[in-house]
């Protein structure tokens, strides 16, 4: 499981130019699974988003998780995170899963994040065609990789 997180001012995203998810303060998470990703990916990969300490205390110094620092989350599936490009011009998106496997595992991934934060979590659409806007805070941008932990 891949997350892309970027700290945020505000971000949303679109579909046929309707708003589907909007948040102020908070991170912005592009999500990506592959089929070898488990319930276990899912808890680590959801408490390690909740409780990074990437926000600015009383003194400026980050400090704080999303959770402490009272920002949103919005949640948006990529499956391109998974793209394989070492040969040739072209992405390969062969190591991403599925829509049968990964559209359950977003949505059990929102959920445990609406449980840890105590709200729900915007999100896209999924599989469609989405605008994602941002205003990048910082900027702060983190790569995460459940498989990738020391």
């Amino acid at each position: 499981m891949r997350v892309l997180l970027q700290r945020v001012k505000e971000a949303r995203v679109e579909v046929d130019k309707q708003t589907t998810g909007a948040i102020g303060p908070g991170l912005l998470l592009l999500v990506g699974f592959e089929d070898a990703d488990t319930p276990h990916d899912l808890d680590w990969m959801a408490g390690k988003v909740c409780n990074l300490r990437i926000f600015a205390d009383s003194e400026g110094k980050m400090n704080q998780s999303v959770r402490e620092a009272g920002g949103e989350i919005l949640a948006v599936s990529q499956f391109t995170l998974f793209g394989e490009y070492a040969k040739g011009n072209r992405p390969s998106w062969g190591r991403a899963a599925k829509s049968p496997i990964s559209q359950p595992l977003f949505d059990a991934f929102v959920t445990k994040l609406a449980t840890l934060l105590y709200h729900p979590i915007p999100t896209g659409i999924f599989g469609a065609e989405m605008q994602v806007h941002l205003i990048n805070d910082g900027p702060v941008t983190l790569m995460l990789d459940s498989r990738k932990v020391a």
